[in-house]
């Protein structure tokens, strides 16, 4: 019998750890990464693919080779594959890129970023035509980046749930935010760099001052998850697209929604505004892609400075003012509702006027119409002209954002007004051609569907036109 020590010495037997399946076809050649975190496999359905070791990441195939791959080999210092076919052609790849989710241009043409399932971000040089750095951090696939306007930051969204902003110099993660509660499918700077959006499977649009952290605004945008965020050139609107099938647009300075466009028949996977913001597109599942006139930004028009040094802009031959900036709503207002209208104070009647001030005196009416006595009459305060610069800095700024917004309150009125016009003449028209004999005046009367889009106690409106296509 043979003793327990030959027994411990004897060898156990090989047993299988993993089985991976992919190949359609007869596989010919596999070989470890030094590593030990992959392996590749060659096979005669023409493919080269790599296997990760980590359950929870997915398989890259590699396609190319145009006849059965026989032969794959590791680099024992690079992070290359080398693969011989049938087809006579040996061939170098990658093997930690898989699929690149997202491609986008610096503002002044000189870089590229991009980002991919190997849950990096990168950043190219195109005038050298080379790489020029990597930006590590993510934890999953990198599904969405875009370089800030002024090219000094650039943000990134994922699979991790996390929206990063990186500062290009020093090649780190500046600010992470972690609040959605999905995937992130989509970021983007405003245009004047301090904000960024992102958007998810979470089906929420959110907005953050990156340079307080602040969550400036959040909606409950869809009722799917959001695929594409894109701003507005003037920086006043955001659209989104969503599996959903609906695009939206939205107010940012009001922080509601504006319009809820219908017109795919399938998810619209993506949109993006023309640079001027007269037109946006829109691409779908249906397979098909829409070109849509802007014309809710007739509100903008009356944001037009004349030329200057003969420079030629925006619209009609002007410049466009600066953007509105962003500022978060208040805590017991809903985002998907205007903020409340402020009160205009009463006058304030003094019986003797102060030092220092001056007066304006506002005589009673007379018995009969009759012209008032000088002597008697009402006085009220006219104060001196406010210096910004002497009050606080927090008081300064309240004061400049309640300017701005009643700026706002007059532009939407105006627009109000234009859109009423505009629809009566629509009726109007209809009418003559059901009646072309009717000579009796004409008269309209306020009918539901006549309400511009914002005034549906905040719930989404829907647009009467779809827009038209150029």
């Amino acid at each position: 019998m043979a003793s327990a020590v030959d027994i411990a010495s004897q060898p156990e037997d090989p047993t299988l750890e993993r089985s991976f399946r992919g190949h359609r076809d007869a596989v010919t050649s596999v070989c470890f990464n030094p590593n030990m975190k992959q392996l590749v496999s060659g096979s005669l359905d023409n493919y080269v693919m790599v296997w990760n070791f980590k359950p929870q990441l997915r398989a890259y195939r590699f396609a190319g080779h145009k006849a059965g791959v026989y032969s794959v080999a590791f680099s024992p210092t690079h992070p290359l594959i080398a693969s011989g076919s049938k087809d006579r052609t040996v061939r170098l790849w990658q093997p930690t890129v898989g699929t690149v989710r997202c491609v986008s241009f610096s503002s002044d043409g000189q870089s590229l970023i991009t980002c991919a399932d190997d849950k990096s971000v990168k950043v190219w040089s195109l005038p050298t035509q080379r790489f020029a750095f990597t930006l590590t951090g993510h934890q999953n696939w990198v599904r969405s980046c875009q370089f800030s306007p002024d090219g000094r930051l650039a943000v990134s969204g994922g699979d991790d749930r996390c929206v990063k902003v990186w500062d290009l110099s020093s090649k780190k993660a500046i600010r992470s935010y972690e609040d959605h509660t999905g995937i992130v499918n989509t970021v983007a700077f405003h245009p004047d760099g301090t904000c960024v959006a992102s958007a998810g499977s979470d089906s929420t649009i959110k907005i953050w001052d990156t340079r307080t952290n602040q969550l400036l605004q959040h909606y409950k945008a869809h009722t799917g998850a959001v695929t594409n965020v894109s701003f507005h050139p003037s920086g006043n609107f955001l659209i989104s697209s969503s599996l959903d099938t609906t695009l939206k647009i939205w107010d940012l300075r009001e922080g509601q929604l504006f319009y809820t466009l219908h017109g795919h028949e399938g998810a619209t996977m993506g949109s993006s505004f023309s640079p001027a913001g007269d037109y946006f597109a829109s691409a779908g599942a249906d397979e098909q892609v829409m070109v849509w006139r802007s014309n809710f930004d007739r509100v903008l028009e009356d944001m037009v400075v004349p030329r200057v040094n003969g420079q030629k802009g925006g619209l009609d031959g002007g410049s466009r003012m600066p953007s509105t900036p962003l500022h978060p709503l208040p805590s017991n207002v809903p985002h998907n509702q205007a903020r409340p209208r402020a009160e205009s104070a009463a006058p304030k009647r003094l019986s003797a006027p102060s030092p220092g001030r001056r007066v304006v005196p506002v005589a009673k009416p007379g018995a009969g119409g009759a012209a008032p006595p000088p002597a008697q009459g009402y006085e009220y305060e006219v104060p001196p002209p406010l210096n910004l610069s002497d009050l606080p800095a927090s008081l300064s700024s309240t004061l400049q954002h309640i300017v701005g917004q009643l700026d706002v309150l007059t532009q939407t009125m105006a627009l109000l007004d234009e859109r009423l016009t505009m629809n009566e003449d629509r009726v109007r028209r209809i009418d003559e051609r059901l009646n072309p004999d009717d000579n009796q005046p004409y008269h309209v009367e306020a009918a539901p569907w006549l309400a511009p889009p914002w005034a549906a106690d905040g719930d989404e409106v829907q647009q009467a036109d779809q827009g038209s296509p150029m």
